[in-house]
């Protein structure tokens, strides 16, 4: 970031970038994590009940995660994390974001407690991907009134987003999220709208070949 010279309102909220266009010579850093990530929740949850949220993984893309379920309405929020310093740096810079809201930080061997009252709770840790498998926290917490998102979108289904459904509860999977923040990028580096059910549909057939 120290490199750029400029950045959007939302990486310059988070402090984190994953786009940098290029315009004359003068880079300018974007946060499309976020708006990819606002989108596939809102099309997965719809109506559906996000007043109370625990988030796990306060790391890498949790930050643009965070700010977009607070977005989406969460207006109590507690983030999870093995690293109380972390979790506790991405509270106070939601708090100075979200006044309004509760915003808490946990540790892990509390997260039976902060689930039992949530509407849902996000991964947002690499626990489930290929090289990290199994799940951020003990599957038996999920209940069918819960609803789990994922970040993870290699595999799609994640050992923790196939317990959630096994139960009957709602999922939101990493790829609308993968395609989410493509979408956003396509648009800032062309400046013209992208054919977004093509590239689920190219996701999705890439995903089901390496399965």
């Amino acid at each position: 970031m120290p490199h750029l010279d400029e950045l959007d309102e939302t990486a310059a909220t988070l402090g984190a970038v994953n786009t940098v266009k290029i315009t004359d010579g003068r880079l300018t850093g974007h946060n499309t994590d976020c708006s990819g990530f606002a989108r596939n929740l809102a099309a997965g949850l719809g109506d559906g009940p996000a007043d109370t949220v625990v988030q796990v993984g306060a790391g890498g893309a949790g930050a643009a995660v965070a700010y977009a379920t607070l977005q989406h309405g969460a207006r109590t929020f507690t983030v999870v994390d093995s690293d109380r310093g972390r979790a506790e740096a991405l509270a106070g810079l939601l708090r100075g974001q979200f006044g309004d809201r509760d915003i808490r930080t946990g540790e892990p061997a509390g997260i039976a407690d902060a689930l039992a009252a949530a509407d849902g709770v996000v991964n947002a840790t690499p626990m489930g991907m290929a090289h990290h498998p199994g799940t951020a926290f003990d599957t038996a917490l999920l209940r069918p009134d819960l609803w789990v998102a994922d970040v993870v979108y290699r595999p799609a289904e994640t050992e923790l987003l196939r317990a959630a459904a096994a139960i009957g509860a709602r999922t939101v999977t990493g790829v609308g999220m993968t395609v989410g923040q493509a979408v956003d990028a396509f648009r800032i580096f062309t400046g013209l709208p992208a054919d977004a059910d093509r590239m689920a549909a190219t996701v999705a057939a890439l995903l089901a070949a390496e399965a």
